[in-house]
């Protein structure tokens, strides 16, 4: 006669309700760690969260304390509140740098919305050459701004400026035309070569909007008798509007805060009268030495930076639900 088995169910499930070991836990635990989302976030995000807070949030706050200060080169300073913003707001100079900024960006950023749309438009054609001719539109844009600005400076020079002598020869002009040499011609001269410098930039991206217009709306706009002109305003130039205002945007912020081009083209002068506020801000601060009025100049920029971008986004805002 068999015996029967001892221990039966009850003594299989004594056995699987043993808790497991440590060591079969430990693994489990660790690859909960390493598959979740919030820790990989927190790791994508350190390197950037840390050149951020090194390379533009630090020096941001620095620049705040400097022109709360009167600290200058061999000089920690103390705090003066907003005494260098008063300074600076009195000078005389500075409200001509501050009038050059507006009408230097203003005019540069039309100029270029409106060249470098025509642009757009005409490349966005077919014809013979177009990659190539697309390609060779991001020259200006991609030499670096002090080769191509020392270019435009032997151009515009006064004893060797090539333009002075093709209009001379031409019979355009009888003496020389001061482009540098007098500062409303020099502004000008800078808001040309900033057009020329940029010009690409829109035209590029305006011309990535215009492809994803569907070719259907102008053939429905031209059966139904609109024009060349009617077919821009009413069937392309509403659909690039939200490309046109983020365009605009980094154009404005670019603009505003240029520095390299007027500070290789003119300097400056003739007689700081073409100083915008970046330029000034690095005269009075570094040239100068006086670190905290030169910061506090500087910061005249980002409260019209922030209300002209707040107003330009607002309104992108607005277009997209409408």
């Amino acid at each position: 006669m068999k015996k029967p088995i001892s221990g039966g169910a009850g003594s299989v499930a004594g056995v699987a309700t043993l808790p497991r070991s440590g060591a079969s836990s430990s693994p489990a635990g660790l690859t909960r760690f390493l598959e979740s989302e919030r820790l990989l976030a927190a790791l994508l995000l350190a390197p950037t969260i840390t050149l951020l807070g090194v390379f533009i949030a630090y020096p941001f706050v620095m620049g705040v304390w400097l022109s709360l200060s009167s600290t200058s080169v061999g000089n920690i300073g103390h705090f003066v509140g907003i005494k260098n913003f008063a300074k600076a707001w009195n000078d005389s100079i500075f409200q001509q740098a501050f009038r050059n900024t507006f009408v230097y960006t203003f005019w540069a950023t039309l100029f270029k919305l409106a060249l470098g749309m025509y642009l757009a438009v005409l490349l966005n054609r077919n014809f013979r050459g177009k990659r190539l001719v697309r390609a060779s539109m991001l020259l200006p844009f991609i030499v670096p701004t002090v080769l191509s600005t020392f270019a435009w400076r032997w151009m515009f020079d006064p004893t060797f400026s090539v333009l002075n002598w093709l209009l001379y020869r031409s019979g355009a002009i009888v003496t020389k035309v001061p482009f540098l040499s007098d500062g409303v011609y020099g502004l000008w001269c800078a808001i040309v070569v900033n057009t020329w410098r940029g010009m690409p930039f829109f035209a590029i991206t305006l011309l990535a909007g215009l492809q994803t217009i569907s070719p259907d709306l102008h053939e429905a706009a031209s059966l139904d008798g609109a024009n060349g002109w009617k077919r821009f305003w009413y069937v392309t130039w509403p659909l690039l509007k939200p490309v046109t205002v983020v365009v605009v945007v980094f154009s404005v912020i670019q603009t505003f805060s240029d520095f390299q081009l007027i500070y290789v083209l003119t300097g400056g002068g003739p007689a700081n009268s073409t100083h915008l506020l970046a330029t000034y801000a690095y005269q009075i601060g570094v040239a100068t030495g006086l670190l905290g009025e030169g910061a506090a100049i500087s910061l005249f920029m980002l409260p019209v930076l922030f209300v002209v971008v707040w107003v330009q986004l607002r309104y992108l805002r607005r277009l997209e639900g409408a």
